[in-house]
């Protein structure tokens, strides 16, 4: 699996920290570009294949789609999902034994718009008002283009997720906390709790920017909407620290019998 010689266990535990207090971490340079070219490059079909079936109802806003990756080469790739960095702050987010969920993309095209400020899930309990638990689901993303300003950048409000939804808008609105544009390239990985408040902006460029999202989350935690379906032909291929990963997903028997539609429909809160 990819190495996290790059960080000791101080400067990990620091990054975990990092990411507890702002919502966010980047590990700037983290996966090979190469992998990322060759993602890219696997991926620019699948985009192609996905817009020739929408009948304009975009499933993220305006000219903006969040398409599910298949479980297979490339995208099925240890070195990423069991890299040992990540997964060191996904624990010191979410606790041991955390389960992989959710690998997809989200990529605006030019004409998109900004996004309404929102939240990838809601609170575990909507009847304790006031508060909010520790972190419970997280998305690690990283971009298949090298990206700029002009590409449509993640805004989010650092820090947001430990609040409410309502506390936290109030402080967007009042000037007190700043949604900060984030700029990634290739190689480059974001690991966030899914609560910070956030939103997409627009591409104005000419070139999609593909954004993946590795989803993981504690491991009691179960949303039937988010899921990977794993050929059985591959599951066997998997390590064992990869099948406990991916423990709670479905094996099936053929790739080709997937759904003809994303079932994550509801994604801001």
């Amino acid at each position: 699996m990819a190495s996290n010689a790059r960080y000791d266990a101080k400067q990990l535990a620091a990054l975990g920290e990092q990411a507890q207090a702002d919502g966010l971490v980047i590990l700037r340079e983290h996966f090979p570009r190469e992998k990322m070219k060759a993602w890219a490059e696997a991926f620019r079909p699948l985009l192609t294949e996905f817009l020739s079936r929408q009948t304009g109802e975009e499933n993220r806003g305006a000219n903006r789609h969040y398409i599910t990756l298949p479980f297979q080469a490339p995208f099925a790739d240890p070195e990423l999902y069991e890299d040992e960095a990540v997964l060191s702050i996904v624990e010191h987010l979410v606790g041991k034994d955390p389960v992989m969920c959710q690998l997809a993309s989200d990529t605006p095209l030019k004409g998109s718009d900004y996004q309404e400020i929102h939240r990838d899930a809601p609170p575990l309990f909507p009847e304790w008002e006031g508060h909010e638990t520790p972190s419970f689901q997280l998305a690690v993303n990283f971009p298949l283009v090298d990206m700029t300003l002009e590409m449509g950048p993640f805004e989010v409000a650092r820090g947001t997720h430990r609040l409410t939804r309502a506390e936290g808008m109030a402080m967007i609105e009042a000037g007190e906390v700043k949604l900060e544009k984030v700029t990634l390239n290739m190689g480059d990985v974001m690991i966030r709790d899914v609560r910070g408040l956030h939103r997409g902006t627009p591409n104005t460029t000419d070139t999609p920017r593909p954004m993946v999202v590795i989803g993981y989350s504690r491991k009691w935690l179960h949303r039937p909407e988010v899921n990977i379906r794993i050929p059985r032909a591959m599951w066997e291929t998997l390590s064992p620290r990869g099948k406990h990963l991916l423990r709670y997903n479905p094996i099936v028997e053929s790739l080709a019998d997937a759904p003809a539609e994303e079932s994550y429909k509801a994604f801001a809160y």
